[in-house]
């Protein structure tokens, strides 16, 4: 290869850092509403079990959101979506720090969910139609400052809720939204719609309320709920529904779940809902197993627990270029078993293991989960047709979306079983970890299905 070919064009990098605003901002207004949670349910005198439902409804929004993302770019065109997502975001944020009941809260929040169900998915898009086959190099140093947001939301959040009130932890998006959406007015290329195509009614009916109902069902299975297992039937007749329904009508549906027939888009899709159980899971096992089994106070657990964020951030800036070199499969791969390497401490010898070990698996850990997820995301864009992307972006972001969910609440029914089942903790904290330990080697076997290096197979 040489230089030139390899080299990526400023323009690229400009746009990557402008799409990566909106993500950062969603991620970070969600951690900081967070921790300001117990703060919102004191000031507005309301139970905990209520006041979680400002968080809950930004993630059900945001559910019902995914599925319309290709139809509105293939409708108005992907910089349109983007500024209207933005300005969207901005309006719902307004709106929450004006709220005067935690009832309009909620409302708001949903607004805001809308909006934040489209941005992550545009930042991909944009990144696959103007990255090419550099996707993943240019979207793992542009998923930097999103992960960079992740990382100090909760600690801006506690200062501002330290000196100001709640209502600032919305103000926040603002000035900053303001800022990103006057750079992307003037640095994303205009773009006309590509295939302009009715809205499926029919199948937005079945999917968005489908997902909703599927994320709000494992939350509900993870905290062990008498309706779990009935909203959770109906959330999958729904997109079982769904996925016959599109498969009758390919060129005007919301999503081409042809696309699954794809054995490169499968392994990724696959590849992509493990990694985010991966993620989700660990973030559900590693708070509970530091602060119930080994006794740490909040303080020296949070600092342990940011050496996963640490890991993750050190893996990002060179996944895209080792993906480039190496091929999805080896390098997702190799994460996934990294990630399998840094869980094995906590399920071996968690109880009696020194903090230096754990510590030191953490940031393992999340070295190994940081590189699973852009080189087969990369490889899944490269797998279909370029008038396909739209639908492959709506697709692979549902994917990621539902592993979490589920990494949780598998991991959670299982921890709660073996909790009843023992009357020794630390035997079910054990098992639970070597479940999580599964997790990261079913993303092996899922990343073996990948491309190798120089393979980019577009389906025509």
């Amino acid at each position: 290869m040489s230089q030139n070919q390899d080299r990526i064009d400023r323009r690229v990098w400009i746009i990557a850092a402008t799409c990566s605003c909106g993500p950062l901002m969603s991620g970070l207004d969600s951690t900081m509403v967070n921790i300001a949670l117990d703060t919102i349910a004191r000031t507005r005198g309301v139970a905990l079990g209520t006041v979680q439902w400002v968080s809950s409804a930004y993630l059900l929004a945001l559910a019902l959101a995914l599925p319309i993302t290709g139809w509105l770019v293939d409708r108005v065109g992907a910089r349109r979506v983007f500024l209207f997502s933005f300005a969207v975001f901005m309006l719902g944020s307004a709106l929450c720090a004006s709220a005067g009941s935690i009832e309009a809260l909620i409302g708001f929040r949903v607004i805001q969910g809308l909006a934040g169900g489209l941005l992550a998915p545009m930042m991909q898009l944009m990144m696959a139609r103007h990255a090419g086959r550099h996707m993943a190099r240019v979207i793992g140093v542009a998923a930097m400052p999103v992960m960079i947001g992740q990382m100090i939301g909760p600690s801006l959040g506690g200062l501002i809720l330290a000196w100001l009130d709640w209502h600032w932890i919305f103000l926040v998006n603002l000035p900053v939204g303001l800022l990103a959406m006057g750079f992307a007015w003037r640095v994303l290329p205009a773009d006309e719609p590509t295939t302009p195509r009715p809205l499926d009614l029919i199948g937005l009916a079945m999917i968005s309320p489908g997902l909703a109902l599927l994320m709000e069902s494992l939350v509900a299975l993870s905290q062990g709920q008498a309706s779990a297992p009935f909203t959770l039937t109906l959330s999958l007749a729904l997109l079982a529904g769904f996925a016959w329904h599109s498969l009758h009508r390919p060129r005007s549906g919301l999503i081409d779940v042809r696309l699954f027939q794809l054995r490169v888009f499968q392994a990724a899709a696959s590849t992509q809902f493990l990694s985010n159980a991966i993620n989700f899971g660990g973030q559900f096992m590693m708070p509970l197993f530091f602060l119930n089994l080994r006794g740490l106070d909040t303080g020296p657990a949070g600092l342990l627990l940011g050496l996963t964020g640490l890991g993750v951030f050190l893996a990002l800036p060179i996944m895209g270029r080792l993906s480039e070199r190496l091929g999805a499969r080896l390098t997702s791969g190799a994460g996934a078993f990294i990630a399998l390497i840094g869980t094995l401490p906590f399920a071996l010898a968690g109880v009696d293991a020194p903090l230096w070990v754990l510590a030191i698996a953490l940031l393992v850990r999340g070295f190994g989960q940081g590189s699973i997820t852009l080189p087969s995301a990369a490889a899944a864009y490269a797998a279909v047709p370029r008038e396909s992307l739209t639908s492959a972006t709506t697709a692979i972001n549902i994917c990621q979306r539902v592993g979490g969910p589920a990494g949780t609440a598998g991991l959670a029914i299982f921890l709660q079983h073996m909790l009843t089942r023992t009357a020794a903790p630390e035997i079910a904290y054990t098992a639970a970890m070597w479940l999580l330990a599964g997790l990261a080697a079913a993303g092996v076997v899922a990343a073996a299905r990948l491309p190798g290096p120089n393979r980019t197979e577009r389906s025509a």
